[in-house]
């Protein structure tokens, strides 16, 4: 019982908190799928992708009502870095081929910035192929979960197992959630992030699980709670070392990536922070909320295993 002396954080008698703030992120995140949804990108919508620059600042306002008197009224224009460039994003339309959309648009810009604007990237992803994209993307995910869900059962105990899964699942309804609160745009790159995320958080919360699994067979006469606040004090500096320093990667890929790499970066620092607070509280609090205890990790004896041993 000495080793219990070295805990230092009360992790466990402060889970019923630590629960009830995963309970509000989450009724926060599934409100904000259903009334906002995603803002998702060309790579699932479908549409042209237009990026233009200039030498002079480019006023927004003024770039979305010559798209509308071009005849792209649904036309969503934003800043890409600077005010110096600026990304269109266009629905499909009917009739008009990624070259004619491209040319309408510059035309139409060249005559309210007469020699100023360049065409700086155009791409263009049809609909069906969008379509075919977010039922792919939806699918990867699931079948990463359900693998996980399967790796889990094999090489945990039965309430382990669920304690992993259902901190997956907080994990990525947050990561999602925020996406949408905040109306991210959300493309491939965001969903491989969260693909990333799922499998980062699964590494941390076995990591925690395999030290709980042998402090519950060394600490015979501590209780549950007590074995929970011993292992996560004893890997905490291992876990706050792994994701600060991951943190660092990619605080520098959001500030200094680019644009095109941002919505990855921050995916993945949403996914890394909400990560590792499920690692020592979701996964924990699951299993004592399902009543784990010390007969269930105890090695089994075979039966005339005694009788075997005897010299």
């Amino acid at each position: 019982m000495q080793v219990l002396t070295q805990t230092k954080f009360d992790f466990m008698g402060k889970r019923r908190l630590a629960a009830a703030l995963s309970i509000t992120l989450i009724l926060v995140s599934v409100g904000a799928l259903f009334f906002r949804g995603l803002n998702l990108g060309i790579d699932f919508t479908g549409g042209t992708l237009v990026e233009i620059g200039s030498p002079e600042a480019i006023e927004l306002e003024t770039v979305r009502q010559v798209m509308t008197g071009a005849g792209f009224e649904e036309a969503i224009v934003q800043y890409f870095g600077s005010a110096h460039d600026v990304l269109i994003r266009l629905a499909p339309q009917e009739g008009l081929s990624s070259a004619e959309i491209s040319t309408r648009v510059l035309e139409a810009l060249q005559a309210s910035y007469p020699g100023e604007v360049e065409m700086r990237r155009i791409e263009f992803v049809g609909p069906q192929v969008g379509d075919e994209l977010t039922e792919d993307g939806g699918l990867a995910m699931l079948y990463a979960l359900i693998g996980i869900l399967i790796y889990v059962t094999l090489r945990f105990e039965k309430r382990f197992a669920a304690g992993a899964v259902i901190a997956l699942i907080h994990d990525v309804i947050i990561t999602i959630g925020i996406f949408a609160l905040f109306q991210l745009e959300f493309d491939l790159s965001v969903l491989a992030a969260i693909l990333a995320v799922i499998g980062y958080s699964l590494n941390d919360t076995i990591v925690v699980y395999d030290r709980i699994r042998e402090n519950f067979r060394k600490l015979r006469k501590a209780t549950p709670a007590e074995v929970l606040n011993v292992s996560i004090n004893q890997i905490l500096s291992r876990t706050l070392i792994t994701s600060f320093t991951t943190l660092l990667v990619l605080l520098a890929l959001f500030f200094l990536g680019g644009e095109i790499i941002r919505g990855f970066a921050l995916a993945l620092i949403i996914g890394v922070i909400v990560g590792t607070y499920s690692s020592v509280y979701i996964a924990g609090t699951t299993i004592l909320a399902l009543g784990v205890s010390k007969a269930d990790l105890m090695p089994v004896v075979k039966e005339g295993a005694e009788v075997d041993d005897r010299p």
